[in-house]
Formats: C-alpha cells, structure tokens, sequence
C-alpha cells in the first residue's frame, strides 16, 4: 500500500511522474472540469488543524475527479474522546477509498497510516508538508523555473523548510536555507537531506544571512514566522526575524527574473512586503491553485498504485 507521507518516501521517478500527471489534469480540466479518474470514490478528509486551501482544494479536487469528499473534523468524531488513531484508521478505512489527514506530530500520521488500510495523505503535520511542495514545484515548472534551479528559503526551519530539503535532496537542485540562529531546519531532516544529496547531487546550504542565500537565486520562498500553535512565541519570534522580510531590496539580489513563492496565509510587514507580494501576486496565486491541481495528480496516482 503506497502513501503520500512524506517526499521522502518517493523516488525521484514517482515525484516526476505525479507532477507530469498533475499538469495533464489541469490541461483537461481547463477543457472539462469533472473528469472522473475516481469515479464514485470516497476521500475522507482528517482535520485536526484547521484551514483554508486544503480543505477546499482537495474537496473540490475529489469531487472534479468523480468522488465525495467527507469533512472530519477530530472533534466531531470518537476521536475527541479518546478513541485510539489506529482503530480509527481501521474502521474509516474499511469505509473510505483513501484519506488525508492534517495534523500535528507526524508519528499520529504513521501509525494511521500503518492500520489504514487504504492510502493516506499528509496534508500537513510539524514536521512536514509534502503536498504544498508538489503544488510549489508545479508552479516551478510552469514558470520555467526547474533546470538546475537555485532556490532560497527564508524564515523559519519549518515543515515548509524541511520538505524544501527533501524535494531538493530527491531532485539534485540547489537550495539555500537562511534562518535566525536557533531556528534552523531539524538536526535529523539535515541528516537526511544530506544523505540524499549525495545520491542526487543536490547542493543544499545553511547560513544566518539572507543576502547570502538570495544572491542570484531563481526561486525565492518563504513562510510565516509564527505558525499555528505558536502565538504565545510572536514577540519574541519577531524580534528574531528581523531582517528576515522579503522586500524589494532583498529580493533586488536575485535574478532579474525570479519568481517568489510563499504558500500562505501571507503575513505582509512581517515574512515578505506588500510591495514584493503584490509584483509577485499573479504566481502566488498561481501556487494556491496548484494545491488543487497537484493534489489531485497525487489522489489518482495513488489510486492507480493499488494494483501494483
């Protein structure tokens, strides 16, 4: 039984193969939007975070590709009161085709997805959050932005962060981390990021200065400063990215013709400027829609994995 847990779980090959069938999804549904590749299939949808694009994007998704889509929200389920993930896994899974889950610690996810029974999508935990990152890397290609790309992620050593390293560790591109000291990626996403970069070729640095991690890059990314969970750290989380912003002087080091990427919600005056967010708006925006196209090539490819 295949997953969606992690980029680090996939093969270059598959990550490739899932973003080729994604963009021919999209060239479709510009033609027809309901194309039923999962015809009268079931995605129940896990939230235990709340959200804006993932949920809608992957009921809309489900839904133009001929299924349902169930919103379970954790508090209106057994779970709320103290039913154990793995025999929630059994009981969904013998009623639903495939499940994504949004969640906190990624080991909850593991052990769902361990008991399933059916695939399982990770929709976002603390540790990582692979489907933004497929959407990212659509985006990527579409704007020409995926031979030999130099990527530069500013801000947090998130999820965002480390499933940046995991992409970049699978396919051999440059990518460049700068962080405020004691903010940086996870020791053991490092590790392995580093350990796929020796298969793949990939470059990925770590540094404090986001002038040096900008300088000539071709993608320039990054995320909120204070995540979901975090609220209490927002004093103390600002005074630590200061210098951190994305505005027109930062930006001004990268190439003439880098795209800026940011998955959202954008927090203007604090991770990026209006000003770089409005020039950059149309492939922002461009990105947010991805997570529909994107995820809908992950679904129908793990769909078409069950008989394999």
């Amino acid at each position: 039984m295949k997953h969606f847990l992690s980029i680090y779980d996939h093969s270059k090959e598959d990550i490739l193969e899932i973003i080729e069938l994604a963009s021919k999804i999209k060239k479709e549904a510009k033609v027809k939007n309901y194309i039923p590749y999962l015809q009268n299939q079931s995605l129940g949808m896990l939230f235990e975070k709340s959200s804006t694009r993932t949920r809608i994007s992957f009921e809309v998704g489900i839904h133009q590709l001929g299924g349902q889509g169930l919103f379970l929200s954790s508090n209106d389920l057994q779970l709320g009161r103290g039913e154990s993930m793995k025999d929630s896994a059994r009981v969904m899974g013998r009623m639903i085709d495939m499940i994504m889950i949004r969640t906190f610690d990624q080991k909850v996810l593991d052990e769902f997805a361990k008991y399933s029974g059916v695939p399982v999508i990770n929709g976002l935990t603390d540790k990582y959050h692979p489907v933004q990152l497929m959407a990212d890397y659509l985006t990527m290609k579409e704007h020409g932005k995926t031979d030999n790309p130099i990527v530069a992620y500013i801000g947090d050593g998130n999820n965002m962060t480390h499933s940046w390293m995991m992409l970049a560790g699978k396919l051999g591109f440059e990518l460049r981390i700068a962080t405020p000291k004691g903010y940086e990626p996870w020791q053991e996403i490092i590790d392995d990021a580093n350990e796929l970069a020796k298969i793949s070729g990939a470059k990925i640095t770590y540094t404090n200065d986001p002038k040096v991690a900008v300088n000539g890059a071709d993608v320039v990314t990054t995320d909120t400063w204070i995540s979901m969970g975090q609220e209490e750290e927002k004093e103390e989380r600002v005074k630590a990215f200061d210098g951190y912003m994305v505005d027109r002087d930062l930006m001004s080091l990268a190439k003439n013709d880098a795209i800026f990427l940011h998955c959202l919600p954008a927090y203007r005056g604090y991770e990026v400027s209006d000003e770089v967010f409005e020039s950059h708006a149309n492939v922002v925006f461009d990105e947010a829609e991805n997570r529909l196209h994107a995820q809908k090539g992950i679904m129908v490819w793990l769909n078409a994995q069950k008989d394999k």
